[in-house]
């Protein structure tokens, strides 16, 4: 140890330079190379519609020959795709996956696909290895690499500079609106819906006859391969149309199976997948925002997608849906950022700007195309016209080539022989023997005229933008009749589709409330108090208030000091039969020392507020008088201040109240002898003829009341001194003296 000290401590310190650097210097050295490389060789499509990873693969497979082939084994593909990209097996496989018909991501699918590679809208369902699936390309693509041989696009080196791959590939048709595609890049992101085949190829015929047509008039609105149901709004497409850049909805189908009671789900929005649609729901479900939903399955098989919800008998099917699409992906958006490469360059595009860069990317396609087929037939008319030569002595050519000693001196004999250049010279040499002959002669010959002939059209076509247009058109004709098909995203109006309130997320369940003297409240729902209608107290309390409503209403709690307060029973939390309750004053925010009186429920605020006071006046207030726009939860001044309060009750209409005085007197009358009053602080009118000293003791409903005689206590109009109460009648209503609530 004392060794390894020494060597230690003789051991010199590292001289650690430190030198400073701007970060703009920094990013621009090492940051801005990276990310102009995600940008324009990977994340950004092309006016192709292809990144390079899809077109380096659809590449690969073409050169294997699977355009028309049979199919091959996926790892096959994959390894050959390495040539090209060497990111790995893994990466390639799965850009493969996409690409293909099985997995459904396309609308026009570019592989031919046999095997398992799962489905795009389904989280879990996880794509097979590549040793056991098998693929070729659609047919799709014979439109796709129609003129890749032709020099119809530009070819640059791989990687590794041992083979040729295109820079773009010469699609007939504008795959770049065809196909959805989606890429995230360094500082900016691309994403396309897909339109329909027919819809682009119709509308991409109009904007090259007139630039200014309305495309909306062609392309109706996106289209899924997934199907479901666009929410058609002309302001929020159009505006995407011109852009390139918004967002629209798109939401699922589906059906009610009446007889078992369940919803069938079986198409749903592109951008969602099952398994998050059946987690949203089960939460739903768990934090009692939904309670009408009792199971929910995934049923999805060889027929297709579907999503059973089992509901309860008694439920709106129409309105359990309606939730689901406000609060789970069934109802998604898709944003458009229609950002693609135009010569290296990114740019976002609306549809009538990309459709221009596509008909001039494919007028330049064509005009190459036609150029390498006016090369070969200006070649080859070139050569018969030197073989027309020989015609003229055929057996001079023999003897110029039999009496040549020097096989080198064979092509210039015959060039100074029949004043022919070397060219075609040599394709006269290299004639076999036996075609030397008259007939093979005049029979190559006569091909002279069509040459001249499709020569002069195919320079009169290149030459002319708007014959290439006509045929540009002619090819997107053939391409719609023989690939497009039906729309699969159906279209809905917006106005079609109900607006939920606040209110219709509510559940409506029916509830039974209980408040009780010590100022405990209980909400509980009853499907539960079926099972425990037992309530549960502390010492010496005792429910003051029963009453059975629905989840959607409001509780109002009048208080001691002539303040209401108001709660929405949605918020306050199911409770239990053996259980306390709430207690108001943590709930309600109450004033010290404050006391709840009195509550009532309401959903509508029909229906009066009857105050009966000491001083025996009563007031009938509209319960719409405590209505608020805004979520006021307190409100001050609620009743009158000007004698002590004796008892509220509430109806939903005129009742019967009856007034005891003292100990001794009460009466009956009907609410409807009271004039109303819209001022909440009304003191009343007078009911009861008070003598001096005398006040009111309690107040009864017409129900509350016990007696075998209630008719003998009413009164035909205000006001009266009342009926002295039977000894019976006091010991059926607990009246043995005064009682005073103040």
């Amino acid at each position: 140890m004392a060794k390894k000290t020494k060597k230690t401590e003789n051991k010199e310190p590292k001289n650690i330079i430190i030198t400073e650097q701007k970060i703009t210097d920094t990013l621009e050295v090492n940051y801005m190379p990276y990310a102009m490389s995600v940008i324009v060789s990977r994340a950004i499509p092309e006016i192709d519609g292809f990144k390079p990873s899809h077109r380096k693969l659809l590449y690969t497979m073409y050169k294997m020959g699977l355009i028309n082939g049979t199919r091959t084994k996926s790892s096959n593909i994959v390894g050959q795709t390495m040539k090209l990209n060497p990111h790995g097996d893994a990466t390639i496989y799965e850009t493969m996956v996409r690409l293909t018909e099985g997995n459904g991501s396309l609308l026009l699918p570019f592989v031919d696909s046999k095997g398992n590679f799962g489905k795009q809208y389904s989280r879990d369902m996880a794509y097979a290895a590549a040793r056991y699936t098998e693929a070729k390309l659609a047919g799709i693509c014979n439109e796709v690499f129609g003129d890749i041989d032709k020099n119809a696009v530009d070819f640059v080196d791989n990687f590794d500079a041992t083979m040729k791959e295109p820079v773009l590939l010469p699609t007939a048709f504008p795959n770049i609106l065809v196909n959805p595609n989606q890429g995230i890049a360094v500082g900016m992101a691309s994403s396309f819906c897909s339109f329909n085949l027919a819809e682009v190829c119709e509308a991409t015929i109009a904007y090259m006859s007139d630039p200014d047509c309305n495309i909306l008039d062609y392309i109706k609105a996106p289209d899924f391969p997934h199907g479901g149901e666009f929410i058609y709004n002309e302001n929020e497409l159009s505006n995407i149309f011109e852009t390139g850049r918004g967002s629209f909805k798109v939401r699922a189908k589906y059906r009610f199976d009446k007889k078992n009671s369940c919803i069938e789900i079986y198409e749903i929005p592109y951008s969602t997948n099952i398994e998050t649609i059946i987690d949203k729901v089960i939460l739903l479900v768990k934090s009692g925002k939904i309670r009408d939903i009792t199971d929910i399955r995934d049923e999805t098989d060889l027929k297709g997608l579907k999503i059973a919800i089992d509901i309860k008998r008694s439920a709106d099917p129409e309105m359990i849906m309606t939730k689901l699409f406000s609060l789970t992906p069934l109802c998604d958006s898709f944003s458009c950022n229609f950002n693609l490469l135009i010569d290296g360059r990114p740019q976002t595009l609306g549809i009538k700007g990309i459709l221009k860069e596509w008909v001039r990317f494919r007028m330049d396609c064509i005009k190459r195309r036609t150029k390498y087929d006016l090369d070969k037939k200006n070649t080859k008319l070139h050569l018969l016209q030197g073989l027309s030569k020989i015609l003229l002595d055929i057996d001079k050519a023999i003897s110029i080539i039999r009496n040549t000693e020097v096989d080198a001196m064979v092509v210039p004999n015959l060039m100074s022989g029949f004043e022919i250049d070397e060219q075609q010279a040599e394709f006269v040499a290299e004639i076999k023997l036996r075609n030397i002959n008259k007939e093979y002669i005049l029979n190559k010959i006569q091909e002279i005229s069509d040459l001249v002939s499709d020569i002069a059209d195919l320079n009169a076509l290149l030459s002319s933008d708007t014959k290439i247009k006509r045929l540009i058109a002619k090819e997107l004709k053939s391409i719609a009749k023989k690939y497009g098909s039906p729309r699969r995203t159906s279209i809905i109006a917006d106005t079609e589709t109900k607006a939920l309130k606040a209110e219709d997320f509510v559940e409506d369940y029916a509830v039974k409330l209980f408040f009780t003297a010590h100022n405990y409240f209980k909400k509980i729902p009853m499907s539960s108090l079926r099972t425990s209608p037992e309530q549960k107290l502390k010492e010496e309390d005792s429910i003051l208030c029963e009453i059975e409503c629905t989840n959607k209403a409001d509780v109002i709690f009048f208080s001691d000091k002539y303040n209401v307060y108001k709660m929405k029973l949605k918020d306050i939390a199911d409770s239990k039969a053996s259980v306390f309750g709430d207690y108001l004053p943590n709930i309600l925010s109450m004033e010290e020392n404050e006391r709840i009186l009195f509550c009532l429920a309401t959903t509508d605020y029909s229906g009066y507020v009857f105050f009966a006071f000491e001083n025996g006046k009563v007031a009938k207030i509209p319960l719409e008088s405590y209505a608020t726009k805004t979520n006021r939860k307190r409100l001050i001044n609620a009743y009158s201040s000007k004698s002590p309060l004796i008892g509220i009750r509430n109806a939903d209409g005129d009742c019967d109240l009856i007034l005891v005085r003292d100990t001794d007197k009460a009466l009956m009358f009907n609410t409807e002898l009271i004039p109303l009053n819209t001022n909440k602080a009304s003191g009343g009118v007078q009911v009861f003829t008070m003598k001096k000293k005398s006040f009111i003791t309690k107040l009864f409903t017409a129900d509350e009341f016990v007696s075998e005689n209630k008719e003998a206590y009413r009164i035909k109009k205000l006001t009266s001194s009342g009926i002295t109460i039977p000894e019976d009648d006091k010991e059926s209503n607990s009246i043995p003296g005064q009682i005073n609530i103040k």
